[in-house]
């Protein structure tokens, strides 16, 4: 018996240092395509590593993973590089995606502002999930919300990409969000 396979692209997104790689890489069944490169003396000045100081590598084109959820069924992550600088990447790794998790790093909301703004401009469906990179969060959801100017129907979750069961809940969130918009009888 032949199953057709049905491909769902996925973006991951966020500003700089949010996890995107680290997301994607805790949830790939295959070795994830990475594009990172090690920050330089060239970037002082250009990229804020306020709040991430210890950062080393950055993401300069795409992460790329693959996730098969049902035999008819695989996921296809595509993670975005954070700076400003390479924003021009996003258009094609958005086109024909199903939504996207903007990752949300709390010691630096302003982060992902831009992230926030680029789906609700484009109606992507997306989920905002904070980044518990070192253990609780110090905001509730409404001071999240509200800092993130969020509508009320975008789901607000909170993951840790370094894990994989926590980074597939967040998967799992923004596929039922993004069907839940879709047409009564798609």
């Amino acid at each position: 018996m032949h199953v057709d396979r049905r491909s769902v692209k996925i973006v991951v997104a966020g500003g700089f240092g949010t996890g995107k790689t680290t997301l994607v890489g805790s949830v790939s069944e295959i070795a994830p395509l990475t594009t990172e490169e090690i920050l330089t003396q060239e970037s002082v000045g250009v990229d804020d590593v306020t709040g991430v100081e210890d950062k080393t590598r950055t993401t300069v084109a795409l992460d790329f993973g693959r996730i098969t959820i049902s035999p008819d069924v695989v996921l296809y992550l595509f993670g975005t590089p954070g700076q400003d600088r390479f924003w021009f990447i996003w258009d094609e790794l958005a086109q024909g995606a199903i939504g996207a998790i903007v990752l949300v790093d709390t010691r630096r909301l302003d982060s992902s502002f831009a992230a926030v703004d680029y789906f609700e401009r484009r109606d992507i469906p997306f989920v905002a999930a904070v980044n518990r990179f070192f253990g609780e969060c110090l905001y509730n959801e409404e001071e999240i919300r509200a800092a993130l100017k969020l509508d009320p129907a975008v789901p607000l979750l909170w993951c840790d990409a370094r894990d994989r069961s926590s980074s597939t809940a967040a998967l799992i969130a923004l596929v039922r969000h993004a069907m839940s918009r879709l047409p009564v009888g798609t």
